[in-house]
């Protein structure tokens, strides 16, 4: 018997159990969209945790104080005053790898302009900051060389301390706030960059000379961090052994001694979440993939349902000369197109469903095309390895005592 009449006996099989063919393949449809589905949503929160990450400084090292014993206790790294400015000249007149350095230090506080007032921190940098952290100034002016060196009063803010201090729609620039009691001159607005990966407000800032931080609002002589960029991302490494040379060498510490300091880069973050990220993208897609298993074993359910009740049948058949290939194969044949047939309307509705999280739930999802093959090779797949032993009964009957079967 050629391929062609097992097929139309196959798809005549399945039409006459409309109903029966389409609950079979309801679990493949679920199983796939599910698939789909979960590796867009996990994809795409990857995606975007990776573009946020870069646009925060993807070659962006950060230096802060390391843990220390002194007198056999141990202290925490924001009571260290390890970093000095002799580090921070170091590191901008001697490295290689180094694009831009900045000291940091900051305070918290209630930020007041006239009736209105905001908590928020104030950040002492220099200018080099804005290129470590891609920030850039939307109106008025970054502060300069000679306000760092006067440690003068002047302030650069962000889109959210504008909003919840400057009410009335006034123009910051200009104006005078205070933070803590202490005036600061608003010379610029820095442009909106929303909310980071980890939920944090990256426009609730105040930046000033570090100097004027240091001296007039926390009165101390040490620095809390240094903010480097490095030339490239892919030299991040070079430049963070360099840069722990360089302290190293300057706190005179010994090979054998603990470092007082510590560096971290962006890409230790951004590997750190992308494979959390990956992590519950395979969990989402394995519960996902549970689907499959069902859809499968309803599969063979329904095969060996639909062996017996043809079972006088496969014997007529194999009486006038069907061998127990061709009863195998249409079996298969069977099996397969359920799975062919699901696993198309899986892709479909896993495709509609994955742009339905994005405008509904306004979820970042990116839909990877190896995931569509993958998922559809799978159901396919699981219906011949389902499939096959219902089959392969109705292929081993023997053709005289399936005639007989009432």
């Amino acid at each position: 018997m050629n391929g062609t009449n097992l097929f139309k006996i196959a798809l005549r099989a399945l039409n006459n159990n409309k109903l029966r063919s389409f609950l079979t393949m309801l679990g493949i449809i679920i199983g796939v969209a599910s698939v789909i589905t979960m590796l867009a949503i996990g994809q795409g929160s990857k995606r975007s945790i990776q573009s946020q990450i870069s646009e925060m400084g993807s070659n962006m090292i950060m230096i802060s104080p390391g843990n220390m014993e002194r007198g056999g206790v141990r202290q925490g790294a924001s009571d260290m005053q390890t970093l000095k400015l002799e580090d921070y000249k170091s590191l901008r007149d001697e490295t290689k790898y180094l694009s831009a350095v900045s000291p940091s230090v900051n305070g918290s506080g209630q930020l007041i302009y006239g009736a209105n007032n905001y908590p928020s921190s104030i950040y002492g940098v220099t200018q080099e900051y804005l290129s470590i952290r891609q920030l850039s100034v939307e109106n008025g002016d970054m502060f300069t060389d000679q306000d760092v060196l006067s440690s003068a009063k002047v302030c650069v803010i962000g889109k959210t301390i504008v909003d919840n201090l400057f009410t009335g729609g006034e123009d910051p620039v200009g104006k005078i706030i205070r933070f803590n009691k202490i005036p600061f001159k608003v010379i610029g607005i820095l442009k909106s960059k929303g909310y980071n990966s980890m939920g944090m407000d990256q426009d609730n800032v105040v930046l000033a000379p570090y100097t004027t931080i240091q001296k007039r609002v926390l009165a101390i002589t040490h620095l809390q961090g240094i903010n480097c960029s490095a030339l490239t991302e892919d030299m991040t490494n070079k430049a963070i052994d360099e840069i722990t040379k360089i302290l190293r060498h300057n706190h005179k510490l010994k090979s054998t001694d603990e470092a007082d300091f510590n560096v971290r880069s962006q890409q230790e973050l951004s590997t750190m979440l992308s494979s959390t990220t990956d992590l519950m993208t395979i969990l989402l897609a394995c519960i996902a993939g549970i689907s499959l298993l069902v859809g499968g074993i309803g599969i063979m359910n329904i095969m060996y349902v639909s062996v017996t009740e043809r079972t006088r049948e496969i014997g007529l058949r194999m009486s006038v000369g069907a061998r127990g290939v061709d009863i195998l194969s249409q079996f298969l044949i069977e099996a397969i197109l359920i799975s062919i047939t699901g696993g198309v309307i899986g892709v479909v509705l896993g495709i509609g469903a994955s742009f339905g999280v994005k405008f509904i739930m306004s979820w970042p999802i990116y839909i990877q095309t190896w995931s569509v093959f993958l998922s559809f090779a799978v159901c396919t797949i699981t219906g011949v390895f389902f499939g096959w032993y219902p089959a392969k009964k109705a292929a081993d009957l023997d053709p005289i005592e399936a005639i007989r079967y009432e």
